[in-house]
């Protein structure tokens, strides 16, 4: 009940510095994914792109972000409302291609083979503007797309993320995933920043209270925003009323930051290791809550989340302890 009543302090605060309007703009934002290749195969990837829509309606806006053009026809799309090209094929198509016409909109191009027989394969990151790279595939559907495809595609995104989750259902846990990973990593900076203040001796003694009070703002501002974002995406217009029901996943973050800031007095180095990386954790559990809410209708049990959180806090001090590695070398 402490957790819970501290929270919604802390949220009465939070909430006076919430832009709900940014949040509506980033779901109005405009971009396109280019489509080219083997006919039959384009028509299969727009079907479970597509997908997901209520009443298996697929809104004219979402339709319109896909735009299908051959090798070398002349676009008339806004360039820059491009973010990737998609070429379908077959084994040995994408080798065969010439993207040199596709390449000067320099965006990236996901090649995606689809070969039965095939092992699935992709690249580690998504090509560079302008470049390509093969994604192999056993089948066109939503399974087989979600590993480095969807990710790489919504990577290549980036600014738009929440847009590519409201026209395209079956891309919002994945769009979900990078918003948290996004803010996780936000949160991470933010309180590495405040506990390197209050290990400086003068500036901790002046600052270290208003810093530590600062933070917690600062990232329970993170975590609100995430999940109106995740919220858009999964096609909810943004309130802030609504995210009362979300509390006890913002509760729970705001216990961890608790413990960071209690941790980091006793170990001083590693504490700052500690309060960020509990930051980083509680920051992912927090959207990856709300993701698993809107795609299950429930909150994630305490067992689920303590585990979400154990496996995040091993990556989330690794990150921290780079980043506080980083922060020694400079002058």
């Amino acid at each position: 009940m402490t957790v819970a009543a501290d929270a919604r302090n802390l949220f009465t605060l939070v909430r006076k510095g919430i832009d709900v309007g940014a949040v509506h703009s980033h779901v109005r934002k405009p971009f396109r994914f280019l489509l080219c290749g083997d006919a039959s195969l384009i028509a299969q990837l727009r079907a479970v792109l597509l997908s997901g829509h209520a009443e298996m309606t697929v809104p004219l806006e979402a339709a319109a972000c896909l735009e299908t053009v051959g090798m070398h026809t002349t676009l008339v799309t806004d360039p820059r409302e491009i973010r990737a090209v998609i070429f379908l094929g077959h084994p040995g198509d994408c080798a065969n291609a010439d993207f040199s016409s596709l390449a000067v909109l320099r965006v990236p191009i996901l090649a995606l083979t689809l070969d039965p027989q095939g092992v699935p394969a992709g690249p580690a990151a998504p090509p560079a503007p302008g470049m390509w790279d093969e994604y192999v595939v056993p089948s066109l559907d939503a399974p087989a797309l979600r590993g480095r495809f969807f990710t790489h595609l919504v990577e290549c995104a980036a600014g738009v993320e929440i847009a590519v989750g409201r026209n395209f259902p079956v891309l919002r846990e994945t769009v979900a995933a990078k918003l948290t990973r996004d803010a996780a990593n936000t949160a991470l900076k933010v309180a590495l920043a405040s506990a390197v203040v209050d290990h400086i001796p003068l500036v901790g003694l002046v600052l270290g209270a208003v810093a530590s009070a600062g933070d917690m703002v600062a990232i329970t501002g993170i975590q609100v925003m995430l999940m109106l974002h995740i919220e858009a995406a999964y096609g909810r217009d943004p309130d802030l009323g609504r995210t009362w029901q979300l509390l006890p996943i913002i509760g729970g973050g705001f216990g961890w930051r608790t413990l960071a800031r209690e941790l980091v007095g006793f170990v001083p180095i590693a504490g700052i290791a500690i309060k960020g990386a509990i930051a980083y954790a509680g920051t992912i559990v927090v959207g990856e809550g709300v993701a698993f809410f809107h795609e299950h209708g429930d909150y994630m049990t305490k067992g689920q989340a303590s585990a979400l959180y154990d496996r995040t806090k091993a990556d989330a001090m690794r990150i921290a302890r780079d980043l506080i590695g980083r922060l020694r070398k400079k002058p």
